[in-house]
């Protein structure tokens, strides 16, 4: 007898085959149906701002307005977000060539003429200048107290007003994402990234985690030095629907949207199990290695020593950093990897390093496409194929092995009760 299950790979559901005994359980985040449009959720969040006036009274006519949004990377619905934003701004005073676009990538790679039509819209495309992040043409506008040297892109340090999108999900080390992050490291140079990045290995840079996370905590230190007029964040679900969104103040709407994310996405389950089947939750999530390990972070937690943790990430796009694609294939040992972070922090190679440690006390089967299908990892065996994957962990693992199912493993942030092992 078997469980059938369809979990989210790509673009595309991947059927997988699953025994009838030791299943401990599906896990998905907790979803609240409001019965409401997006464009909806959007306009009442808008509406009423979180410790902060409405966008079309804070903005002054005729200022030069930068809105920052996310890469195709991040599941976070511009196109939806941003014209009822524009109308606004609009009615205030601001006209439309007065209004430019930022699209933060970070260190990620720029998007073509056709991704940013897709990104904003084609109505919001046409209307306004849309952009990519430089990180090389960047002003520095100050130093933090733990030395990030801030170094923002040009025409978002030289907007009159500045306001941020984004989408709240859990952050391996920034606690969530969203917020300030569209700034640092949205828009900031390789230099400060870098810095601030380095701090994910100090105590208290975990998921779900803000109140003393010393990564967090330097970002908005670091975005002080310019401040962020509004924002506007939303959670989606798996689908890209808008469950969740906030307005208003930078810090404030962040947190309330933080906090909501929490109570919904933060599972339990009674034990540790052996085995542990995670998607990254489909594209954008899967859409490279880098991206997908998120998911390998949220779900490392409910194993067991030694368990194995089957992730399903298709990774079209293969690694999604070349320097993440040499430490993870330098053919050095989980340990070395960790120990190479800890003498010197290298941005990309962190992702190694996190995935090296979970490895120290896990095995991490990847069942992926064909563009990694020949590739020698650190800490993680290869599959093209699902049901052999599977078949070899309850080999390794015994027929009467535990597991648990996670579906939207990047969105997931399973926990075991208190007093489990």
């Amino acid at each position: 007898m078997i469980r059938e299950f369809s979990l989210p790979y790509g673009k595309r559901q991947l059927p997988v085959k699953l025994p009838l005994a030791g299943f401990a359980g599906e896990f998905l985040p907790i979803r609240h149906v409001s019965g409401k449009t997006d464009e909806e959720i959007i306009e009442h969040a808008l509406d009423n701002p979180v410790a902060s006036k409405r966008v079309e009274e804070l903005v002054k006519p005729g200022q030069k307005v930068v809105i920052v949004t996310s890469d195709m990377t991040r599941p976070c619905p511009s196109d939806v977000m941003l014209p009822p934003l524009l109308t606004r701004l609009n009615k205030a005073g601001v006209p439309d060539d007065h209004i430019t676009i930022v699209i933060a990538l970070g260190l990620h790679r720029k998007m073509t003429d056709e991704e940013l039509r897709r990104i904003v819209g084609e109505s919001v495309f046409n209307r306004v200048k849309v952009i990519n992040h430089d990180a090389d043409d960047v002003v520095q506008v100050g130093v933090t107290s733990r030395g990030t040297p801030v170094e923002i892109f040009r025409p978002v340090v030289e907007a009159d007003f500045l306001i941020c999108l984004g989408n709240v999900e859990f952050h391996y080390f920034a606690g969530f994402s969203g917020g300030a992050k569209a700034i640092i490291p949205g828009v900031a140079s390789a230099r400060t990234i870098r810095q601030n990045h380095s701090h994910m290995i100090e105590d208290g840079a975990v998921t779900a985690n803000i109140k003393n996370n010393p990564v967090r905590l330097d970002i908005e230190e670091g975005v002080k030095f310019i401040g962020i007029d509004f924002i506007l964040n939303v959670i989606v679900d798996e689908n890209h629907k808008i469950v969740a969104a906030a307005s208003g103040d930078w810090i404030q709407a962040h947190r309330f949207l933080s906090r909501r994310l929490e109570e919904t996405g933060a599972i339990y389950i009674d034990k540790k199990v052996d085995i542990a089947v995670v998607s990254a939750g489909g594209f954008p999530k899967d859409i490279n290695l880098y991206q997908a390990q998120k998911a390998i972070d949220n779900c490392a937690g409910i194993l067991k020593k030694d368990g194995i943790m089957i992730l399903l990430a298709e990774c079209p796009e293969g690694y999604g950093s070349e320097t993440f694609r040499q430490w993870i294939t330098s053919g050095k040992k989980p340990e070395e990897l960790i120990q190479d972070i800890k003498n010197k922090f290298v941005l990309g190679g962190h992702k190694a390093a996190a995935i090296a440690k979970v490895a120290m006390k896990s095995r991490i089967f990847l069942v992926t496409s064909e563009k990694l299908a020949n590739e020698k990892l650190t800490g993680i065996e290869i599959f093209t194929d699902a049901d052999k994957a599977i078949s070899k962990a309850f080999e390794m693992k015994g027929e009467k092995a535990e597991y648990a199912v996670f579906p939207l493993g990047a969105s997931t942030l399973p926990r075991v009760k208190r007093g489990e092992n």
